[in-house]
């Protein structure tokens, strides 16, 4: 059984924000999950709980991934008006 990949990825510092595609009878839905990255030992693990200080990178990683979906539906709309024509 194949793993299915992400779409895309944002990364700034140590949060992360894992675009996923799923395909609908309506086209294509994205859905987002946020991490935090960490060394434990020699092991990176990762959180899904942030303090106050990575705050103000979540609200970037997230306005980035808004804008990276945003596109790609942009994108679809647009091949589908030009196939339409």
């Amino acid at each position: 059984m194949s793993k299915q990949k992400p779409a895309h990825e944002i990364r700034l510092g140590s949060i992360k924000a894992t675009i996923w595609e799923n395909e609908t009878p309506n086209g294509f839905r994205h859905n987002v999950t946020l991490a935090r990255l960490y060394k434990d030992a020699d092991e990176w693990k990762r959180s899904e709980s942030f303090g106050r200080d990575d705050l103000p990178l979540v609200a970037k990683v997230v306005d980035q991934a808004h804008s990276w979906i945003y596109e790609q539906g942009h994108r679809v709309n647009s091949r589908e008006r030009a196939d339409a024509t």
